[in-house]
């Protein structure tokens, strides 16, 4: 499933742009970050590709196919789990699937499983830790349907340890998948072990300033994070970044 973002633009109230003639696309398979300062625009170009709202200017495509305004094309994980109280471990992870008439308990069940969840199945989200509620969201993306997973900073709100280990839990379920995936952080470092390219974006007006390809292969270890090669990148995306910091 191919993403394709051509010259975009969005405002909020119709006179200072939040986005300015964005352009980016996604493979089919392919694992792109969006990297940006706070305030930058990055979860309303999400609310753009979801359909939540229509870009004032520009073309949203999925396979060629234009989506300008149109729901139910994507799997989005916020920030934060948005796990349903009231239901289940299984019944929360099953819901996007079970909405769109597909419900697969037994490739949930697995799914727990490799999380490490498979003995939550009957919990509820009260009774799970940050880095289980956010297991959880990640596996209801995966078992949507769609074809396109939409992760906005979805490990923001983890102390740092955690935040790793989820990053490299997320890498072991994706290499199996394979989906195509838009990925938003503020943080270089996750941005470079999780992605196969990264599109930085200015302070608002927001639109891309450089486009950077990660060549370290998969799987991705942690010795790479301190390697010559992993800190001169990290660099060169904060040359980048740092004018947007004083804007």
């Amino acid at each position: 499933m191919k993403l394709q973002i051509k010259d975009v633009s969005y405002s909020f109230d119709g006179k200072q742009n939040i986005l300015e003639n964005i352009n980016f696309y996604v493979d089919d398979g392919e694992f792109v970050t969006i990297l940006g300062p706070s305030g930058s625009g990055k979860s309303t170009l999400f609310h753009l590709i979801g359909g939540i709202m229509k870009p004032h200017h520009g073309i949203i495509s999925l396979d060629s196919k234009k989506i300008n305004g149109l729901k139910g094309h994507i799997s989005y994980m916020p920030q934060q789990p948005s796990l349903l109280p009231w239901r289940t471990v299984l019944e929360n992870v099953l819901l996007g699937s079970e909405l769109s008439g597909v419900k697969d308990k037994e490739m949930a069940k697995a799914l727990l499983m490799k999380a490490g969840l498979e003995e939550y199945e009957k919990a509820y989200p009260h009774e799970l830790s940050g880095g289980m509620k956010q297991r959880a969201a990640f596996i209801r993306s995966i078992l949507s349907p769609q074809e396109l997973m939409c992760l906005d900073e979805p490990f923001s709100a983890l102390d740092e340890l955690t935040r790793l280990q989820m990053q490299k839990w997320l890498m072991s379920v994706w290499e199996e998948n394979r989906r195509s995936v838009l990925f938003v952080t503020h943080s270089i470092d996750e941005a470079v072990f999780l992605s196969d390219r990264i599109y930085v974006l200015s302070a608002k007006p927001a639109t891309v300033i450089k486009e950077v390809v990660v060549p370290f292969p998969r799987p991705r270890s942690e010795e790479q994070l301190l390697s010559d090669e992993f800190f001169n990148l990290k660099r060169e995306l904060y040359a980048a970044l740092k004018p947007t910091f004083t804007t």
